[in-house]
């Protein structure tokens, strides 16, 4: 038997809508992240763009377990000692707390163009409202997957 190479031709992206609101943030990025790359597909290829489309409401409401919403992020602004830090709370308590999520799940996807591109395919909402209507998501419900979705205080 032949390996099956996916073509353009063999991709059927759907729309998936994930409500973020108390699941833990890692646990989440790992379902994004698997649905972006399209490995949850048995015709999975990897060098292909066969991952779905993936919209997430209610990112500010994402958990955090231990003390991860203390821990600083730094970047750096290119200029001589402009190295900056906020908290993981700061930043979701702030103006954009949906790049929490976009960067959990940049970091599980595999550094290159085709990553960059699935990234693309991922669009977060801090609220629970979205312009996406019109494409049908369906609603995958990360908190029945497994107990340990949810963080229970």
């Amino acid at each position: 038997m032949k390996t099956f190479s996916a073509t353009p031709a063999d991709i059927d992206k759907k729309w998936i809508l994930i409500d973020a609101e108390g699941v833990v943030l890692g646990r989440l990025a790992v379902v994004i992240a698997t649905r972006l790359r399209g490995k949850h597909k048995p015709s999975f290829t990897p060098h292909m763009d066969m991952g779905d489309n993936v919209i997430v409401i209610n990112a500010d409401k994402v958990q955090l377990t231990g003390n991860k919403r203390d821990k600083p992020n730094y970047w750096h602004t290119g200029h001589p000692g402009g190295i900056k830090s906020k908290t993981t709370g700061e930043i979701l308590e702030g103006a954009h707390p949906e790049r929490v999520v976009m960067q959990a799940v940049k970091r599980m996807l595999p550094g290159n163009r085709l990553s960059r591109q699935q990234m693309t395919h991922l669009r977060v909402f801090a609220g629970s409202e979205h312009g996406m209507e019109a494409q049908k998501p369906e609603v995958l419900d990360v908190k029945s997957m497994n107990k340990k979705n949810t963080r229970t205080a």
